[in-house]
């Protein structure tokens, strides 16, 4: 396995056999989205003549070219970038969530920014940018490659609030039960470089703007042909911005966090004029989509159907609490293995979106974690009474909420393997340590960089009983 980093341990315990199949299926597709092929595929410099797709530049008439990323899957996406255009390139910068030791760039400094809260040194890098961009001219042409969780590493908030009044309010909006839309909104408009700002401010210099996005975006439809350019292109920071100031107002009434929030942000939202909207079209750019949220399940049950298992889609769609949709997945294993609905098993069930978990009060916190660690403690529980199902899930990106893993992998077997140590999964839910339960069991998964970002990725496989089960 490329992407799975620590296969051998993950197939040492456990449903052996059903986990092998589940993390193959993981594997092949995660190795599929990698942004880096996705971008080499499309991308190439003869001469003087940069192709993208269906496009060419002619860099000859270009006085600079800049590379500008931000993301979790911007380490393979930058490095394709910096490779295709080697000595051509003028400088980049890339703020990445982890630096790989396998990361190699030729022109191209990189930043390592905090995720899920913001940090100093993407704030760094983002005054950085904004330098490069403000010196910038018409002839300059400006490269940008942009994956979800550049909002909070490229944090560059605007005058009047504070580096740390962004990172409290992150803090807040991530535990309050908001998806990431209602989140967006409030982070976005409190920015000098997200919501399209970035595009902005190359616009209002006259430069080129060349974008190559990731889209994470729950109800986005999937990806065609990327070598042709993305008209309906919307990501932060380089594309217009769907989210409008009324929404953010929105999600501080609606989630009720106008006293938790700092005040200055609270302030500057309720009281800000219409000339502090974002942008919401830019159609000189060009925009290159290179993956959607959609395709890492259309991917994978294209993998479970090449091996021989009938898989179906559940949904691309799902969000709401993650113990809660483990809970599911395991009910929908159960009726599966007991009723065969909606598929007989052995079968694969796929889904991907965005799935939160809510933290009101940081006291009862007693490890680490995320969502997909938390879906899948949620699932082992229920699973117990499903013999040989087993669910993978993981961050595609390569790390779930506050651990280096990428998310969990538990099957039937799980539930008795944590009982054995001491470990009460329901009190590991209370207490928000599923990372410590999962590894202590041989159930966190690691992948580290995967050189994609479409949320969460979920693969469930449910085998058929034997004679006698």
């Amino acid at each position: 396995m490329t992407k799975i980093r620590n296969a051998p341990a993950i197939l040492s315990q456990g449903d052996i056999s059903s986990r092998r199949i589940v993390l193959d299926i993981a594997d092949r597709t995660l190795e599929r989205l990698d942004s880096y092929k996705r971008i080499r595929s499309i991308m190439r410099l003869e001469g003087g003549i940069l192709h993208i797709g269906m496009k060419t530049w002619d860099l000859s008439k270009k006085r600079n070219v800049y590379l500008f990323g931000a993301g979790k899957a911007c380490n393979h996406m930058a490095m394709a970038v910096d490779h295709v255009l080697g000595d051509r390139l003028t400088a980049g910068i890339a703020i990445v969530k982890i630096y790989e030791e396998s990361d190699r760039f030729n022109k191209t400094e990189v930043f390592v920014g905090g995720h899920p809260l913001p940090n100093e040194e993407g704030y760094r890098a983002s005054k950085k940018i904004i330098e490069i961009v403000d010196q910038a001219d018409p002839q300059d042409l400006f490269i940008a490659v942009i994956s979800g969780g550049s909002s909070a590493l490229m944090s560059c908030p605007i005058d009047g609030i504070t580096l740390q009044d962004e990172i409290d309010t992150t803090d807040v909006l991530l535990k309050s039960g908001a998806g990431i839309y209602e989140i967006n909104a409030v982070r976005r408009h409190i920015s000098a470089l997200n919501g399209g700002m970035l595009a902005k401010r190359i616009q209002d210099v006259g430069a080129e703007l060349i974008g190559f996005g990731i889209s994470d975006g729950v109800g986005t439809p999937a990806t065609g042909d990327i070598a042709v350019p993305h008209a309906a292109y919307k990501s932060t920071p380089i594309g217009p911005d769907a989210t409008t100031l009324d929404d953010a107002r929105a999600t501080i009434v609606n989630f009720d966090v106008a006293d938790r929030l700092p005040p200055r942000v609270v302030d500057y939202l309720m009281n800000a004029g219409p000339e502090k909207e974002t942008p919401k079209a830019f159609p000189s750019n060009t925009y290159f989509l290179l993956n959607s949220l959609p395709d890492s399940c259309i991917y994978a049950k294209e993998v479970a159907e090449k091996m021989g298992i009938p898989a179906i889609i559940v949904s691309s769609f799902l969000e709401g609490e993650s113990k809660d949709a483990g809970t599911f997945f395991a009910s929908m294993a159960r009726e599966i293995q007991a009723y065969g609905n909606p598929i007989k098993a052995p079968c694969v069930l796929l889904s991907s979106g965005e799935v939160t978990t809510q933290i009101l009060d940081n006291s009862v916190i007693k490890g680490h974690g995320g969502p997909g660690q938390e879906m899948a403690v949620g699932f082992a529980i229920m699973a117990a009474k499903t013999k040989g199902a087993c669910l993978l899930s993981i961050d595609s990106e390569g790390t779930d909420g506050t651990a280096k893993a990428a998310g969990g992998i538990t099957d039937s077997a799980s539930f008795a393997a944590a009982a054995a140590k001491g470990i009460n999964l329901h009190q590991t839910l209370r207490e928000h340590s599923c990372f410590e339960a999962l590894d202590a069991i041989g159930s966190a998964v690691f992948t580290g960089n995967t050189g994609t970002n479409l949320c969460d990725l979920n693969i469930l496989y449910v085998p058929a009983l034997k004679d006698g089960q």
